[in-house]
């Protein structure tokens, strides 16, 4: 058996990912086999289960689920070039042996990972490298520009390849799922490839070099007008019976009272708004495919870097992390893939994800390569262009974008100087998309992408451990998925005339005030359901003898339905008094106020830090945070165990940890600052260290429709369920480990 063993694993090559439906393994073996046979078989099927790293989600309860996530294209054990065996397309295999038994086993195509099983009307490529795949999945991942197997990452000789006569008609997709009915124009032909020319420079995939449009204005058309059927009548009337619910908004003075004869100059009134609940009032509701209706629908544009060092475990997991993402997308919802490594090019096309356009997009990522080097801008300007080409619009668009190198190219500024500074230019023009970027491990140009992100409104996530890229993507997407509010607009005007205000603390959203100091306004973007904004703004109270109670300010707000595409503007305007008593007793701070302020001073003192160990001087970084961490335990808030405080001293402490040396800062610090501070300027969840653990302290933002998002994708077992244990990004190593 150990001389069989090693031919199966020459065959299927070694750190690739298998799917292997557990409950069907004994029904799948042949009666005619021996005990002995059973026996071996099943040995070889079990380390398989446990050494692989299956992409195919499995219900935690043990349910043979369809495998709907790609297997990752990773680097495996290679094919001797002296294989005698050619590229061949069969119908039907040899199970007499042991070898074949396994190989009958675990056939299952790797790249839209159903089974593939002769005789039933699919032809089946064998590559010369002895893996075999569906005929019509194979000749997509070669039109998309792989001459490379999928599973071992062998180069091919021979590739499979479409008769010119196999044409569809109607303009139907040639990227066909596996359920589609094969047309008798898909034939099995096999061209035999150029010999590859000897260029020692040659970094670029061939991905890269296949022709694509020059304007993408061929993105799908919305899904408009819904079909009349039992599931959308029942969607229409969950629309009209849980409408979206108005915006609230709260305000609180720094305290209820001041003496008549005392001003108090920089006085904090806190303005707090709080989305409304998704349709229905529960988060699970906007991810049921019967309720997709009742949701803003997304345009999705996902920037992919694909350099050389992505290769092994991190594009693998990439490539999960995306199926989870397409997996959860509606058939409202839009999807495009950008790849990017020296250059850039769309892999796919802003689609619907329907069930064809699933399958369209999960063949896509599969065939996503590592190579060559990282030119973010590239990435960047192709996404831009899908956005501002397309000819539809989805009410809320987003762009994502990950990499785990440094930008190794310039971008030009207006004035034609080189700056790698200039990312506004590349970003798309109109309303704001905002990017949000994804660092991923050590090596990231972390400046850069808070840069990106922060020009554009996003957020900028560190993906520290190799095993929370799905997590993090499935935080994102969770708040993508739930907009229920746009374009929101706080206003407030002075009532007393007396009255000025001071300033407007909004982190980086915007504000403006008028030159007499009466009037302002922020402006708050986008909320998702359930997320709650927090602005403190101060005024310089006077002395007032004349009243028992003073009207400080006067608040409003408007927002865009994302919906109904109607502006909505609260009826009765928000009043913020104090009494004005002649003697008062001891003033007690409002809690909500206080909570704010330490928010607030967390941020300043980490934007000091920061700015500290950029300059070299990291003893006075880690100094800032401490004082800022025995003067927030001070506070009331601290006293009342205020969970954002406890979470904000937690954070502070990682960050001076993580500033011990330059070798730390440089690996981990500056890009756990720089996730920090992102998501306290915007007031929205990113993912850092350990933040999307439920166990984790810091875990500030984070609304219900994303903690629901990030459970699903925690209990979304992929063979064996993980040990979720946080681990430095890495490839994998040349050779397996010996077990």
């Amino acid at each position: 058996m150990g001389s069989k063993w090693r031919k199966a694993k020459l065959a299927l090559g070694m750190n690739m990912c298998l799917y292997v439906p557990h409950q069907k393994l004994e029904d799948s073996l042949p009666s005619s086999s021996s005990s002995a046979s059973s026996t071996s078989i099943a040995n070889v099927a079990s380390r398989f289960s446990t050494d692989a790293v299956p992409l195919s989600p499995v219900s935690p309860s043990g349910n043979d689920c369809r495998p709907t996530t790609p297997t990752p294209s990773s680097s495996g054990f290679r094919v001797s070039k002296s294989s005698p065996k050619s590229s061949k397309c069969s119908t039907s295999g040899n199970k007499n042996s042991a070898f074949d038994e396994c190989l009958w086993l675990l056939r299952t195509c790797s790249i839209c990972l159903t089974a593939m099983k002769p005789g039933q009307g699919h032809a089946i490529f064998t590559a010369e490298c002895s893996h075999s795949f569906h005929f019509h999945c194979i000749t997509s991942n070669v039109k998309h520009g792989n001459q490379i197997c999928p599973v071992c990452r062998g180069k091919w000789k021979e590739i499979p390849f479409q008769s010119p006569a196999s044409d569809l008609p109607n303009g139907r997709s040639r990227i066909n799922p596996a359920d589609w009915p094969r047309d008798d124009a898909w034939t099995t032909v096999v061209r035999r490839l150029p010999s590859p020319r000897l260029d020692p420079t040659r970094q670029i995939s061939s991905l890269f070099h296949t022709s694509e449009p020059g304007t993408f204005d061929d993105d799908e058309v919305l899904d408009l007008q819904h079909e009349t059927t039992e599931e959308n009548v029942f969607a229409n009337d969950a629309t009209k019976n849980n409408s979206i619910g108005a915006i609230e908004v709260k305000t609180y003075p720094e305290v209820s009272a001041i003496p008549r004869a005392t001003c108090h100059n920089n006085f904090a009134i806190l303005i707090h708004l709080k989305a409304p609940h998704p349709s229905g009032g529960r988060s699970e509701t906007m991810f049921s495919p019967t309720t997709q209706n009742s949701r803003a629908q997304v345009d999705l544009v996902t920037v992919l870097d694909v350099s050389g060092s992505m290769a092994g475990t991190k594009i693998a997991l990439l490539k999960r992390a995306m199926g989870f993402v397409i997996q959860h997308l509606g058939p409202s919802d839009r999807l495009s893939v950008i790849a990017f490594s020296a250059t850039a090019r769309r892999l796919f096309p802003l689609r619907r994800m329907t069930e064809t356009g699933r399958q369209e997009a999960l063949q896509a990522v599969n065939s996503l390569t590592s190579n060559g080097g990282t030119n973010i801008a590239e990435g960047l300007r192709k996404a831009a262009k899908v956005i501002g080409d397309r000819k539809w619009k989805n009410p809320v668009g987003s762009i994502i974008l990950l990499s785990d190198g440094q930008d190794t190219y310039t971008v030009t500024s207006p004035s034609g100087a080189h700056s790698r500074t200039d990312y506004r230019s590349l970003l798309p023009e109109g309303p704001c998309i905002p990017v949000h970027a994804f660092g991923f491990g050590a090596d990231h140009d972390a400046s850069s992408m808070h840069s990106i992100s922060d020009i554009s409104g996003g957020t900028f996530s560190f993906i520290e451990a190799e095993g929370v890229i799905q997590d993090a993507f499935a935080q994102c997407i969770g708040g993508l998925l739930s907009v229920v509010v746009q374009e929101a607009c706080l206003k407030f005007q002075c009532t007393h005339p007396n009255l000025v205000i001071n300033s407007i603390k909004a982190g980086s959203y915007r504000t403006s005030m008028a030159a007499d100091a009466k009037t302002g306004s922020i402006d708050a973007g986008d909320l998702y359901a359930e997320e709650e904004r927090d602005f403190l703004v101060t005024v310089n109270v006077p002395i007032d003898e004349s009243c028992d109670e003073m009207s400080l300010l006067e608040v409003q707000c408007i927002y865009r339905d994302p919906i109904s595409k109607e502006i909505v503007s609260l009826e009765e305007a928000n009043e913020v008094k104090i009494q004005r008593p002649t003697i008062i007793g001891q003033t007690v701070v409002s809690m909500e106020v206080d909570r704010q302020r330490n928010r607030l001073r967390a941020a300043e003192a980490m934007a000091e830090a920061r700015s500290a160990a950029e300059h070299g001087d990291l003893t006075a970084a880690v100094s800032l945070l401490e004082s800022c961490r025995r003067a927030l335990s001070e506070t009331i808030s601290a006293h009342a165990g205020d969970r954002l405080c406890i979470a904000l001293c937690a954070e502070l402490k990682e960050m001076q940890d993580r500033m011990a040396n330059r070798r730390v800062y440089e690996s981990s610090g500056r890009a756990y600052v720089l996730s920090g501070l992102s998501s306290h300027s915007w007031q929205r969840a990113t993912a850092r260290g350990d933040s999307t653990n439920s166990t984790s302290l810091v875990q500030a933002y984070q609304t219900p429709t994303m903690t629901d998002m990030v459970t699903r994708s925690q209990t979304m077992f992929f063979g064996n369920p993980p040990q979720r244990k946080l681990r430095q990004t890495q490839s994998f190593p040349a050779h397996p480990e010996a077990r």
